[in-house]
């Protein structure tokens, strides 16, 4: 029997997608899969609780803060690698588990993103099969990539195991096709992601941000509540969350990432972040046996230690919601002194994960009801509903 899919074709670069200005450019459309986009397309058709339930065996417990807020899973913890990859984002956490599922059998090819030999920030999917290719795709792309556009090159290989590596409008649409590539088994290693651009906005927010924008390597909205970039010359660059020039960048995120919902990419099996652990450690969420499984192939490589939550969130994030929405920017002198006395006084652990998630989720919302109310209702997960009703909104 042909399936439907294969009947087919992919839409053409620059053509209008499905998903019009939400489109996050997964690169399903640029597939034969293209045909399932209205079901898979985490902007056209939001199924979080039931895709939970596919992969995990359950969707989360909205009466359990850490469901409601992390997605199901078996646990937490903070963990950092012993001798961490050179050249590495964070520590390696991410390459180490795809080498060593590469090397030990249990993969065939791990879908990751390099960047363009042109541009260290363009993204570049790719199937790796080496360990050289997978080391290759270290450090985070900050921009929109189209991962699940190597997809046919999945199906035409024959390949029955694979590791998929993505965020969470990708891991969405991936998990709504997956039954259709011909595999035997999936895995999923995904990350958190917010806040995505186009090449464009990144080069915009790096202009406007950064001291020398031209040598970042890589950056990060840190739990220090600084964006740190990291240059060429191996220094580290640190600017306040409080000093951003908002009002010139209130435009520049996708707007798929500014009505997205799935910030702890909750239909991974094994999710590796930071914004859940301590300063200078990684997040690890252990989603369900596939995850556990991930995991134990790497765990003698990792220092661990519990997840920890420290101070309280709620009126750093309500006094957040006006400050975006008016776009406003402090002196750069009022913003070092508020990064100082937060940073000593402010959430930590799992309490900043929830501060970032709170802020985003409000702001997400209150765009979705702007710019889309007619989607508002069936797009908004009844988590991040109940979320978001703990503060109040401008109208």
């Amino acid at each position: 029997m042909t399936l439907a899919h294969k009947k087919a074709k992919a839409l053409k670069p620059g053509a209008p997608r499905p998903a019009k200005e939400l489109c996050s450019e997964c690169g399903l459309c640029d597939t034969h899969y293209i045909h399932y986009v209205k079901e898979a397309c985490a902007f056209i058709n939001q199924q979080v609780a039931d895709l939970e339930t596919a992969a995990h065996g359950r969707s989360r417990d909205l009466d359990s803060e850490d469901d409601l807020y992390f997605g199901v899973h078996q646990q937490m913890m903070a963990a950092r690698k012993q001798q961490p990859i050179e050249g590495a984002q964070w520590t390696g956490i991410v390459s180490t588990t795809a080498i060593e599922m590469l090397n030990r059998g249990l993969v065939e090819g791990v879908v990751c993103v390099q960047n363009s030999e042109a541009d260290r920030f363009q993204p570049m999917p790719v199937i790796a099969r080496t360990p050289e290719e997978i080391l290759a795709a270290r450090v985070n792309k900050p921009t929109l990539s189209p991962n699940l556009s190597v997809l046919e090159q999945v199906e035409q290989s024959g390949m029955k195991r694979l590791l998929v590596i993505g965020v969470g409008c990708q891991i969405q649409a991936l998990r709504s096709v997956q039954d259709k590539l011909g595999l035997e088994k999936l895995y999923v290693l995904g990350t958190p992601c917010v806040d995505n651009v186009t090449r464009e906005g990144l080069q915009k927010f790096l202009d406007t941000t950064s001291r020398s924008p031209e040598t970042v390597v890589h950056y990060e909205f840190m739990q220090d509540f600084r964006v740190h970039f990291k240059h060429e010359d191996g220094s580290i660059e640190k600017v306040p969350f409080f000093g951003l020039k908002t009002n010139q960048l209130k435009d520049v995120f996708a707007p798929s990432c500014m009505s997205c919902f799935d910030y702890v990419n909750s239909l991974a099996d094994l999710v590796v972040g930071y914004m859940g652990a301590p300063f200078g450690w990684q997040w690890l969420v252990v989603r369900n046996e596939t995850g556990q499984e991930m995991l134990d192939i790497v765990m003698e490589q990792l220092e661990t230690q519990p997840v920890m939550a420290k101070g309280d969130r709620k009126q750093a994030v309500q006094n957040s919601i006006p400050a975006y929405d008016k776009g406003v920017t402090l002196p750069m002198w009022a913003a070092q002194l508020m990064g100082v006395v937060i940073e000593k006084v402010g959430p930590k652990g799992l309490e900043y994960a929830r501060f970032s998630i709170d802020s985003h989720f409000t702001r997400n919302y209150l765009y979705t009801q702007r710019n889309h109310p007619e989607k508002l209702e069936q797009h908004v997960p009844e988590y991040a509903k109940r979320i978001v009703c703990q503060y109040k909104l401008p109208k």
